[in-house]
């Protein structure tokens, strides 16, 4: 019985995650991010000190532990993996080099109600950088550039990343005279949920004037493929110097989008993040045509997420929500695959007494890195070219005295020797394809 919130694919869907999974390692590598794996648990403590993720957190417990065993009860599932890898960076400084740049593709769990393109255990792909004490501004620019290499290369609709920076935000609502910016924050991250009209209701009812809400919603509704959007922010008539930092930071983060990627980021200064531990630029991601479903690539800059004692490792990173992607597109048959199976050659088998043959003929195939497998019985030559149709396998081997190879798309059949043929490239694995 399926489980709500724990997908399970078939092995075509299978194949597709993780042909797209290895193509995002590709990207994150061709930038210079090094694989790292945390563990899938970390201390309570560490999971509910920043932002609104309490609800969310599954908790580690043995089934029948000694109740005097208590060394479990403090641990939970990571929920992404922004929070082990600072506790990791902490642990580790003394023997990473800086600015370490790491890319981790790991699941996480987390306790949210499942609906479409959402889940309770997922694939994350991230990738962060951070410094020992200051980290230089370009990184936040850098960072939608190679996501948007990453989703780019991916046979999915074409991507828009929007940009924000929280010190606009911050600084905004200090010029209105706004003491407790975080409750602010989390409600402007509920706009697109619940919409302007609420927003401005929870706003009053925390005790803002309507003219504040107002003023902040105004804020909200600026957007911009260009810097354009500083000058309207100003025309807003609010001052302060956190305002005009944050301004600064994104003109940067859009002009350099706009010279290496014209057309992949816009400013939204709508964007907000609801986790508390963003302090400068902010990501999300929305896919063209499947907008609704929100973003699907997350992140921001962090200055105070790793620190201890006087040891700060501010980074800045984002989020591929790889699951959540994936499922948007499976619902509506938007990816596919050329087979069902990573099978290249079906080696027929003329008898079961030469079976071994058959098993000799495979193996020369799979050591010149050609994917192969024995046919189940030893049927009739049609019979056995149909179990390979049905499962899309191109190529049916047949040994004998002169072994052969057919093509049974075209019907194409030529003498072949196991230990030098090679099929087209384009054959070799399943190719994933997104829809026309």
């Amino acid at each position: 019985m399926p489980l709500s919130g724990f997908p399970e694919w078939l092995p075509s869907q299978r194949l597709i995650e993780q042909d797209i999974l290895s193509r995002i390692q590709r990207t994150f590598e061709l930038y210079g991010f090094a694989p790292l794996e945390t563990r899938a648990v970390e201390p309570l403590d560490q999971l509910l000190r920043k932002g609104e993720t309490s609800k969310e957190v599954y908790v580690l417990r043995r089934l029948q532990a000694d109740e005097k065993d208590t060394s479990d009860d403090a641990l939970g599932l990571h929920f992404d993996l922004t929070v082990p890898f600072a506790r990791f960076v902490l642990e580790n400084a003394g023997k990473l080099q800086f600015p370490f740049r790491r890319y981790q593709i790991q699941k996480v769990w987390r306790g949210e109600r499942p609906q479409e393109g959402r889940y309770r255990e997922f694939y994350q792909a991230d990738i962060d950088i951070v410094d020992r004490d200051t980290l230089p501004a370009h990184y936040e620019a850098e960072i939608p550039l190679v996501i948007g290499d990453a989703l780019g290369g991916l046979p999915i609709p074409k991507v828009t990343i929007q940009v924000n920076n929280r010190k606009v935000l911050e600084g905004f609502y200090r010029g209105l005279g706004i003491g407790n910016t975080e409750d602010v924050l989390r409600q402007v991250d509920k706009l697109d949920k619940i919409g302007p009209a609420k927003v401005t209701e929870l706003l009053t009812t925390q005790g803002l004037s309507g003219a504040q809400a107002a003023k902040i919603l105004e804020l909200a509704e600026i957007t911009a493929a260009d810097s354009g959007f500083a000058d309207r922010v100003k025309q807003l008539g609010v001052s302060d110097p956190l305002l005009d930092e944050g301004l600064e930071e994104l003109v940067r983060v859009v002009d350099t989008a706009v010279a290496q990627a014209p057309g992949l980021v816009v400013a939204d200064l709508r964007i907000a993040r609801g986790l508390d531990y963003y302090t400068g630029t902010v990501y999300e991601t929305v896919l063209e045509g499947y907008e609704r479903f929100g973003s699907i690539s997350s992140g921001g800059r962090y200055d105070n997420l790793a620190t201890s004692g006087r040891d700060v490792f501010p980074g800045v990173g984002i989020s591929i929500g790889v699951t959540r992607l994936l499922a948007i597109l499976f619902g509506r048959d938007a990816l596919t695959a050329s087979r069902s199976v990573p099978t290249c050659v079906l080696v027929a088998v003329t008898s079961e007494e030469e079976r071994p043959a058959s098993v000799s003929a495979a193996a020369a195939l799979r050591r010149n890195g050609i994917p192969a497998e024995v046919a189940p019985t030893a049927a009739k030559f049609g019979k056995q070219i149909r179990y390979a149709e049905r499962r899309g396998i191109p190529y049916v081997w047949f040994p004998g005295e002169q072994d052969s190879v057919k093509d049974i798309r075209s019907g194409d059949q030529v003498d072949a020797d196991a230990a030098t043929w090679a099929p087209p490239q384009e054959d070799l694995r399943p190719i994933v394809t997104g829809a026309v």
